[in-house]
């Protein structure tokens, strides 16, 4: 066992401060990362402020890892002293269930364990995150960050980047999908980016006016206000595929209407129970609507290798270790594009 330096949360809406942690030895398929950056997700404000009631303190939050691997054990045959890795939201599962087994770790039917604030398989102690100097992770787990791709800002693609490229390819947008992008953050910023590379013709749905140059500069081809009562009329039976990032509840019906013949709108934001939904505007045109979370390792190594491909990363602020406090507030303000990055050699000075 080795200690090393992170930042945690002690108890609810306590400060993020420094505090020492253990990372277990290494076990024969562990890796070994030195974290070189750490991505800031809306999760991990939710679990350092106890939102959902279910936070195991001290909470050192984190998954969206990116480092060099700094040793390996007996067994790995994946990674060696020096390579270019990453580490998303998962750091296993049990891996011989339908869902592992199709790479859908995510949805482990015996419960998937999360990067920071769950329970290790094997001797139960709690999960600690990205904010720190080091952390050890199954090599199942390790995903490779390819030369082309910046570390700086590759870390949000392990978890808003996932999040919204699973619907998109296991939905089929490619080549002339009518794609929208509802809701212009952290993860629909993305959205508009992958689909655009995968030669979508997008259009970004907001309420903001103000949010129409970014949207264009991102790549969107058009931005329908849905606060313009007569556009959105205009644009009725329009998409073939409506991605719905919005983080709140909300309405959908008026965007329901906005669905050509078999189209279909899929939440990835709001994770709440939604205002109700009319049903003759599910029948109409045989429109549907579905959920997706994260999605599984082989999905995110596909992600990583497509946005070194196609130069597509997210747009990031750097931020020093001291200084997540205020990026929390920050973010609780929406006052962020579109995504924080920590830098972790804050950390260690």
């Amino acid at each position: 066992m080795s200690q090393c330096l992170s930042y945690a949360a002690s108890a609810a809406r306590a400060p993020l401060a420094p505090l020492r942690i253990d990372r277990r030895e290494l076990r024969a398929d562990d890796v070994a990362i030195e974290i070189a950056y750490c991505g800031v997700c809306h999760t991990d404000l939710h679990y350092a402020h106890n939102d959902w009631n279910n936070t195991l303190f001290p909470c050192v939050p984190g998954h969206e890892i990116v480092g060099l691997v700094s040793a390996v054990g007996p067994a790995v045959s994946r990674y060696k002293v020096g390579d270019r890795v990453a580490v998303g939201c998962l750091v296993d599962s049990c891996q011989h269930c339908a869902a592992c087994e199709a790479s859908e770790e995510p949805h482990c039917e015996h419960g998937a364990t999360p990067t920071y604030n769950g329970r290790d398989r094997q001797n139960g102690e709690v999960t600690l995150g990205g904010y720190s100097q080091n952390i050890v992770v199954s090599e199942r787990f390790v995903l490779r960050v390819p030369e082309a791709l910046d570390m700086r800002f590759t870390g949000p693609l392990l978890c808003a980047g996932i999040t919204v490229w699973t619907p998109l390819r296991e939905h089929g947008v490619g080549q002339g999908s009518r794609v929208a992008v509802l809701g212009l953050g952290g993860l629909g910023h993305l959205a508009v980016k992958l689909a655009v590379a995968l030669g979508a013709e997008v259009t970004v749905i907001t309420s903001s006016p103000g949010k129409a140059d970014d949207a264009r500069a991102l790549g969107a081809h058009d931005v329908l206000l849905s606060s313009d009562a007569q556009a959105m009329k205009t644009a009725a039976n329009r998409f073939d595929f409506i991605l719905d990032t919005i983080p709140r509840q909300h309405n959908l019906n008026p965007y329901l209407m906005l669905l050509g013949r078999h189209g279909k709108l899929v939440l990835v934001g709001a994770l709440e129970p939604l205002e109700p939904i009319h049903g003759a505007l599910l029948a109409r045109n045989n429109r549907s609507i579905s959920g997706s979370l994260v999605g599984g390792l082989a999905q995110t190594q596909e992600l990583l290798d497509f946005c070194a491909e196609h130069e597509v990363l997210p747009q990031c602020e750097l931020i020093a270790m001291e200084d997540i406090n205020a990026a929390f507030e920050r973010m609780e303000r929406n006052d962020v594009k579109y995504r924080f990055v920590i830098d972790m050699a804050s950390l260690r000075d």
